[in-house]
Order: structure tokens, then sequence, then C-alpha cells
């Protein structure tokens, strides 16, 4: 497997049904839409996507579970994720979660700071819940965001944004998302990123992950340490139909370090902290391709 995948990063399905189902989702309840995906979208969605092949992989190599228990892993997962989707458009059309923030106190000591901060995210749980929940208005955020992402998205995004201190940087082909990323860490915002997929660059960092060697993208421990910057990750893990838990956690390195270790030091104390997550929500891992080396390290 190449472990230097491009992030995708684009939401499934058309405008005029992202549209469709934010209307619905105006007038009932999102866990009807839930039944729908579990009778419906996942039996479809295991029968022809490639990716059911990968988690039931995940499961079964990764986590060491049997054959029925990997099978009935990979359902759940894939009705997660569409829980996921839906809950995404839910909040477009105006529904809230209930919200419980582990480690807050982290991310409020941060924003009172001038430096601005860098924040790691990954491909678990629904990470754009916390682009509603983290706010501050001390400090621009600024998310890394797919350039390509569909119109009727970035539409209802740029809604929910409005009048808040949430910019969004596009991932652009000329790489000049790089030059946005280093102004707004210059001015002492907040940037945060996916800190698991490979974005522009395909510079690596393997490291052991639940056991087996897998390679992360360097960019984002790069950015941090170039500046001796204080880092962040956070998890937003869906706990209920209309809970989620999001999991605030500093991230340490040796500034003193060499450079190389200090990026091998931050990439380390990431994926510590993914793997702690993982370990209390291994059902909600949602790289659909192989992330590791064939599990065969």
């Amino acid at each position: 497997m190449s472990s230097k995948q491009e992030w995708p990063g684009t939401t499934y399905g058309s405008s005029w049904m992202h549209r469709w189902l934010i209307k619905m989702l105006k007038h009932i309840d999102p866990r009807a839409i839930y039944v729908f995906v579990a009778i419906f979208v996942v039996p479809v969605c295991l029968l022809v996507n490639p990716g059911q092949k990968v988690i039931y992989h995940y499961f079964r190599k990764i986590w060491k579970y049997s054959p029925w228990r990997s099978f009935l892993l990979t359902y759940k997962n894939f009705y997660l994720f569409g829980q996921v989707v839906v809950d995404k458009f839910a909040m477009y059309a105006g529904k809230k979660f209930d919200i419980d923030i582990e480690g807050y106190e982290h991310f409020l000591h941060l924003v009172e700071q001038s430096d601005g901060f860098l924040q790691l995210s990954a491909h678990i749980g629904n990470y754009e819940i916390a682009g509603y929940s983290l706010v501050a208005k001390q400090k621009k955020f600024n998310a890394l965001v797919f350039g390509g992402e569909k119109a009727s998205v970035m539409e209802n995004r740029n809604k929910m944004f409005d009048g808040t201190n949430i910019h969004m940087i596009g991932v652009k082909d000329d790489m000049s998302h790089l030059f946005e990323i280093n102004t707004a860490l210059e001015r002492g915002e907040i940037v945060s990123m996916p800190a698991d997929r490979f974005v522009g660059s395909a510079k690596f960092i393997p490291l052991s992950f639940l056991g087996v060697t897998a390679h992360f993208p360097m960019g984002p421990f790069s950015v941090a340490v170039s500046r001796s910057l204080q880092v962040l990750a956070v998890n937003v893990m869906k706990t209920s139909a209309e809970g989620y838990k999001i999991y605030v956690t500093p991230l340490r390195y040796d500034s003193q370090a060499a450079k190389t270790t200090q990026i091998r030091q931050l990439a380390q104390s990431y994926v510590d902290e993914l793997e702690r997550v993982l370990k209390l929500y291994p059902e909600q891992w949602y790289n659909y391709y192989e992330f590791w080396n064939n599990g065969s390290n």
C-alpha cells in the first residue's frame, strides 16, 4: 500500500441532494434519517464500497477481533459514519447537539496568549463540530479545508460561520494555502489542520500506531516546530444520537532539542493521543484506505 495518500476531502453526494437533505432536516428528527441509513444506505455501501474491506481489515488485523465481530463492527462503522454525515447537515439546518468538552481549560489558556497556536485533528468522530464549539472572540480560528469541496457544503459552512471569528483556508494545488497559514500564525491566530492524511507534501514520519507501523504527514508537525508553537490535539467523538464529546489535549515536545527530534516527539505525542481516543471509540475510524503498511509490520 502507498502510505502517501492524498486527502480527497470532499463530501459524498451531489449539491441538490445536500440541499434537499438540509430542507428535510429542518422539519424532521435526524434519527429518522439514521433509520434510512441503517436499512438502505449501509447495506449498499458494504456491497459496492471498497472501503468495507479496509475497515474489516482494520478491525480484524489491527484490533485482532474475530471475523464475526469484525464484520459487525464494519457495519457499525459505516452506520456511525452515516450518522456523522447526517449530523453535519443537521447542523446546517439549525440542529443543536449536546457538547461535553474535556480539557477545555487548555484551549482557553492558549486563547489568552498573544501567540498563535495549532490544533491538530484526525479523521475520527466528527471534527467539524469543534469548529462550532471551540470558538474564541479573542482569536480568529482558521480551518484548513479541502479546496474542492462541494459548493453546497461550502455555502452552508459560510452561512454558519457568518458573524463568527472563523475563516476557512482552502487547500490549493499551487500550495498558496501555506502562505495563508503562515500569515494567520504571524497574526497570533489559531490554525486547525488534520495530521493523519497527506495534503500536498508527501514527506512522512513512520511511527508505531496501534502496534503497527503507519506513515504520518510531516507537514503539520514541521509547521509547529518551525515556529515553536503550542499544539493541541482536538478529537470530537459521537456519544449518542444528540451528543458529542470533545477531547482537547496539549501535545508536548522539547523546543530545545534538534528540529528533527522535535518533529518526531510532537508526532509521537499526537499518535499517543490518537491511540488513547481510538481505544475508547475504535468504531469511529473513518480513513477508508489502507492506513497501515498492510498490517504486516
